[in-house]
C-alpha cells in the first residue's frame, strides 16, 4: 500500500494530512493511544494475523488466508485509515468513508476495491458492538447482522479488521471473551449468507466446543463430565472460552459438594487490572439487581458481566470488577463482603437500598468526563423480547439502579449485555412484560425510556460543580 502511494505521489500529501488530522490525544479512559499512534499499531496487529501463530488471534488468521488475494491491500489501508476523520463534527465512521472514497483512486484501488474500503470503515464498529452488547442466540441479531455486511467475504474482511481495531486500543483491552465472542457472531451468521451453507455449522459447533471441553478436562468419570455437559445450554459452549469453562466446571462441583446454596469464585485478570467474581446460585428475578447492588455497597464498579442459566435453574454470572487493592489478598477479602452481602440480600436480612444510599452519598466529586445519555428502545432487535440500550457515564452502582428501575418498571429481565469503555458504560437489555410479551405500546416505551433517562441525568447534573 505504501509503495503505491508512493508510485502515485500521493504518500507525502498524504503523511502531511495524516499529522495535521490525527496526531491528537483521544480524551477517554478507553483508548490508550493518540489515533496516529493506535492506526500504526493496528498495522503491526494486521501483519502479526498475516504471519499467524499467534494463538488470540487465530481466527483472523485463518480468515486472512482466506480472503481473495485483491483484497489484502484492501484490508491494510481500511485499517489504516479507519479512524483517520476522529476528531472533526461528523461521525468518524462516515467522515472517514468518505476520506477513502476521496483517496483510494488516487492510490491506484479499483472502484469495487474503493467501494469496500469506504464500507469497511463506516461499519468498523458495528461486529464489536453486536458481539459485545447483544443476544447472538437471538435469530433476528444474525439476521440484522448479516443484512449489514452483506456477504461472507465482506463478514471476513470486517472480522479481521474488528480484530486488529480492538486489539490496537490499549493493553488488555483484548480478551479471550471478546475473541469467542466475534467467532461466534461470525459462524452464526455465515449459514444466513450462504443460504445454509456453512464451513463449520452450528451444530456440528456445539458438538466440537463440548469434545474439547471432554478432552481437556479429565478430572472426572465421564458419565459425570456427560451430565455436566448436558446441564449449560447450547450458548455457553458457544460463547465461553475453554479456560473459563474448565474453571467453572471445577468450581461448581466443588461448591455443590460443600452443599452451598451460593458459592462465589474469585479470580485475578492482570492483563486486564480486574478481579473476577463467578456467582453459583439459585436462579432469581432479582438476581443481577442483587450482585450489582452489591458490588456497588463494596465500592466495586462493573466493567462486564456474563450471565448463564443452567437447564436445571442454576445461575452461573461471572462480573468483573475494577480492582481497588494491589495485593490479591486485599482484593479477595473486598470479594468475600461482597458474597456475604449477596446472601444476606437472598436470606433477607439485608436491605439493599438502605446500603446503596449510604454507598451514594459519599459521591459528589467533579467529574472529569461528560457523556450524554442515551436510551433507545425496539423491537427491531428480537422476534421475542423488548431491546433496552442505555448508554451513559460510568459510575459505581449504576447496573444496579438500572436494574432496580427495570423491575420497578414491571419488565422481566431475560438476558443483560454488560460492557464498559473506559468511562462510558453500555447496558443492553432483553425484556418482556410480566405476562412474557414485547413492549409495543408507544406510550409504555416513552415512560421506559423517560425513567432511565432521569436516571442518568439525574447523576450527570448531580456530579456537576456548583455554579
Amino acid at each position: 500500500v505504501l509503495r503505491r502511494m508512493n508510485e502515485t505521489g500521493v504518500l507525502g500529501h498524504f503523511i502531511r494530512s495524516f499529522g495535521k488530522i490525527v496526531s491528537m490525544m483521544q480524551f477517554n479512559m478507553y483508548h490508550h493511544y493518540t489515533v496516529d499512534e493506535h492506526l500504526i499499531r493496528c498495522i503491526g496487529f494486521l501483519q502479526d494475523i498475516e504471519r499467524g501463530g499467534v494463538d488470540e488471534l487465530a481466527m483472523a488468521s485463518d480468515l486472512m488466508r482466506k480472503i481473495r488475494p485483491e483484497h489484502r491491500p484492501v484490508i491494510y489501508i481500511a485499517v489504516l485509515l479507519h479512524d483517520i476523520a476522529k476528531g472533526r463534527p461528523e461521525d468518524h465512521s462516515i467522515a472517514g468513508a468518505k476520506v477513502a472514497r476521496r483517496l483510494c483512486p488516487r492510490l491506484g484501488f479499483s472502484p469495487a476495491d474503493t467501494e469496500t474500503v469506504a464500507w469497511l470503515i463506516e461499519e468498523h464498529l458495528v461486529m464489536s458492538t453486536v458481539a459485545q452488547s447483544r443476544d447472538l442466540s437471538d435469530r433476528r441479531t444474525i439476521e440484522n447482522f448479516a443484512a449489514v455486511v452483506q456477504s461472507v467475504e465482506q463478514m471476513k474482511l470486517l472480522t479481521i479488521l474488528t480484530t486488529a481495531d480492538i486489539r490496537g486500543v490499549g493493553p488488555g483491552v483484548w480478551n479471550g471473551w471478546k475473541a469467542q465472542l466475534l467467532r461466534t457472531l461470525y459462524y452464526e451468521t455465515e449459514p444466513v449468507l450462504t443460504g445454509g451453507f456453512s464451513e463449520v455449522n452450528r451444530a456440528k459447533r456445539i458438538a466440537a466446543a463440548q469434545a474439547e471441553f471432554r478432552q481437556a478436562f479429565t478430572d472426572w468419570p465421564a458419565e459425570e463430565i456427560d451430565a455436566y455437559v448436558a446441564r449449560h445450554y447450547p450458548a455457553y459452549w458457544l460463547k465461553v472460552e475453554l479456560p473459563r469453562k474448565i474453571r467453572q466446571a471445577r468450581f461448581i462441583r466443588a461448591s455443590e459438594q460443600a452443599g452451598h446454596k451460593l458459592a462465589i469464585n474469585v479470580g485475578f485478570d492482570e492483563a486486564r487490572g480486574v478481579t473476577e467474581l463467578t456467582i453459583l446460585a439459585m436462579d432469581h428475578p432479582w438476581l443481577l439487581s442483587i450482585i450489582a447492588g452489591a458490588c456497588a455497597s463494596a465500592g466495586a464498579n462493573i466493567v462486564d458481566a456474563q450471565i448463564y442459566t443452567t437447564t436445571d435453574g442454576r445461575a452461573v454470572d461471572t462480573i468483573a470488577i475494577s480492582r481497588e487493592y494491589d495485593r490479591d489478598e486485599d482484593e479477595g477479602r473486598r470479594a468475600k463482603r461482597i458474597g456475604e452481602m449477596i446472601e444476606q440480600v437472598l436470606e433477607g436480612k439485608l436491605r439493599l437500598p438502605e446500603v446503596v444510599a449510604r454507598r451514594a452519598a459519599g459521591r459528589g466529586k467533579v467529574r472529569a468526563f461528560v457523556v450524554e445519555p442515551e436510551v433507545a428502545i425496539n423491537n427491531q432487535w428480537s422476534e421475542l423480547y423488548t431491546v433496552i440500550e442505555v448508554s451513559g457515564l460510568d459510575r459505581p452502582g449504576l447496573l444496579y439502579e438500572l436494574t432496580t428501575a427495570i423491575s420497578k418498571l414491571n419488565l422481566n429481565i431475560a438476558s443483560a449485555h454488560v460492557a464498559t469503555f473506559g468511562e462510558r458504560a453500555r447496558d443492553v437489555f432483553y425484556v418482556t412484560d410480566l405476562l412474557g410479551a414485547q413492549i409495543n405500546a408507544p406510550t409504555r416505551q416513552a415512560a421506559i425510556r423517560s425513567a432511565l433517562l432521569h436516571l442518568l441525568s439525574s447523576d450527570e447534573r448531580a456530579e456537576q460543580p456548583a455554579a
